[in-house]
């Protein structure tokens, strides 16, 4: 049996032990554990928001104007926004559903960037999801920021198109990383954009910025293809 068989075979038998857990074991709060939803609506009124100060570009949290990092590397994309910061129950939620199989929690999550973005307008005509690499989007069965900007785009009525952006090149996990330069090292040059983009105002999904150095690094091929603007949108911004 060839590996691509064989990694669709293991892809299926996840989902399926996910659905049948969740037979078995209803879905609780991630914040204070009540059955029904991974965020209940009090918890989702009590996860630690974003607030200003924060960098102009890359949304660096308690940094006025631009960070320092993005005043010494200049980033590709117009700017990065987020609502919440990466941590607690918004921190639990989005490794559930990138390392856990949990896509039930994309339509929550993806709720959460759609009323974000109907209280704060971003340029952007279409969503473009942050792109997994073939091999790695085998291996994980879905590509998470394809869910997340799927579930906005429906909530919104806004188009959402994963074919503009690609990953050719698989490097190392972001979060194997250990600086800023080695993050930017990682993701230089392995995107490539369709030439449909030109002309067009981007707004990119991910689930998490950490430097947005990803961001950046597929806003530099979006340009280079005639984008004429690209902003980011991700669930939460870590510090």
């Amino acid at each position: 049996m060839s590996g691509i068989a064989t990694s669709s075979i293991q892809t299926t038998v996840r989902g399926l032990t996910r659905s049948a857990l969740d037979l078995l074991f209803p879905l609780h709060c991630l914040g204070c554990r009540k059955e029904g939803a991974i965020l209940c609506p009090e918890c989702v009124g009590g996860l630690k928001r974003l607030e200003q100060p924060y960098c102009d570009t890359c949304a660096e949290p308690n940094a006025n104007g631009n960070c320092q990092s993005c005043l010494e590397h200049p980033s590709e994309i117009d700017g990065v926004r987020a609502p919440y910061l990466f941590e607690g129950p918004t921190r639990d939620a989005v490794h559930r559903l990138k390392y856990n199989g949990w896509k039930v929690a994309a339509p929550v999550l993806g709720g959460l960037l759609a009323d974000y973005l109907k209280a704060h307008r971003l340029p952007g005509e279409i969503l473009v999801p942050v792109p997994l690499h073939p091999r790695r989007l085998r291996s994980r069965g879905y590509n998470q920021s394809h869910l997340l900007a799927k579930e906005t785009g429906n909530l919104l009525a806004m188009p959402m198109r994963e074919d503009l952006l690609t990953r050719a090149k698989d490097s190392p996990p972001q979060v194997e990383a250990r600086s800023r330069e080695q993050r930017r090292a990682n993701v230089a040059g392995i995107f490539e954009s369709a030439s449909e983009v030109e002309g067009m105002s981007i707004l990119l999904v991910d689930d998490v910025a950490t430097t947005g150095s990803t961001l950046s690094a597929c806003a530099a091929s979006l340009k280079d293809a005639g984008a004429a603007s690209v902003w980011g949108l991700v669930l939460a911004r870590d510090s």
